[in-house]
């Protein structure tokens, strides 16, 4: 028992204290003065992908989306259509699944899998990477050859049945501060969402993007605002040899 635990916590619990507290193998946040980055979870949809994208298109915001392999490949015009007017295009796992749940070797053939659907696509092979939930195991910490973790700094709980559009469009004005990174979802098909919760985001989200107009802000693509400092990765073992 004392055994699984410890497990647990190395597998599970440690990878998401370091990464979410202490930003260790993982992008949260940028520092640009007036640089907001949008992000969306969980697509492409049939529906709401394609509001979004007349949405972003209307008011010249580039953003970023971490979509689902098996839905890009399902959908691959909107997938091309993200790429054609300018968007970042990460991954979010094959399928919408903890990498609690999944072997270390499982989410490295996830995220394979998932980037050879979106190259063959758009002829670009993404390098950015959101697990689900945010969750990270032990082994993701060696991804960062291939890809770059992306957590958040904003999030407002638009995937929520109950998260009508005022709801969400005040929690996003008073967080949403220079260098935020903010998640939202453009499907609401996935464990724990309303299907219909993307309807009210889009709602919401035309208001904040006027309001944030006003105030002079810059949205950005995540790899617009992450600086060029290598990310903080987990040290390794070194050896010492003693002088003979």
């Amino acid at each position: 028992m004392i055994c699984f635990f410890v497990f647990l916590c190395f597998y599970m619990f440690i990878p998401y204290l370091l990464s979410f507290w202490f930003g260790v193998g993982a992008f949260r946040k940028g520092n640009g003065e007036s640089q907001v980055a949008f992000t969306f979870d969980d697509g492409p949809d049939p529906v709401y992908t394609a509001q979004l994208l007349d949405l972003l298109k209307k008011y010249g915001v580039k953003a970023t989306f971490f979509v689902v392999g098996s839905k890009a490949k399902k959908y691959p015009k909107l997938i091309l259509r993200m790429h054609k007017e300018g968007h970042l295009i990460g991954i979010h796992n094959y399928v919408h699944r903890s990498n609690w749940l999944m072997t270390p070797w499982s989410v490295v053939r996830n995220l394979r899998d998932s980037a050879a659907i979106v190259q063959n696509i758009t002829g670009v092979r993404p390098s950015y990477y959101r697990p689900p939930w945010g969750l990270m195991n032990l082994f993701d910490f060696f991804l960062h050859k291939e890809f770059r973790i992306i957590l958040w700094s904003v999030m407002a709980g638009d995937w929520r049945n109950k998260g009508t559009s005022l709801i969400i469009q005040n929690k996003l004005l008073k967080r949403i501060k220079p260098g935020d990174v903010v998640l939202l979802h453009d499907c609401g098909d996935t464990p724990g969402a309303h299907i219909d919760a993307p309807y009210y985001m889009l709602k919401a989200l035309k208001e904040v993007l006027k309001e944030l107009r006003q105030r002079n802000i810059q949205f950005v693509r995540l790899d617009e605002m992450i600086d060029k400092r290598p990310i903080k990765v987990l040290p390794k073992r070194s050896q010492h040899h003693r002088k003979r």
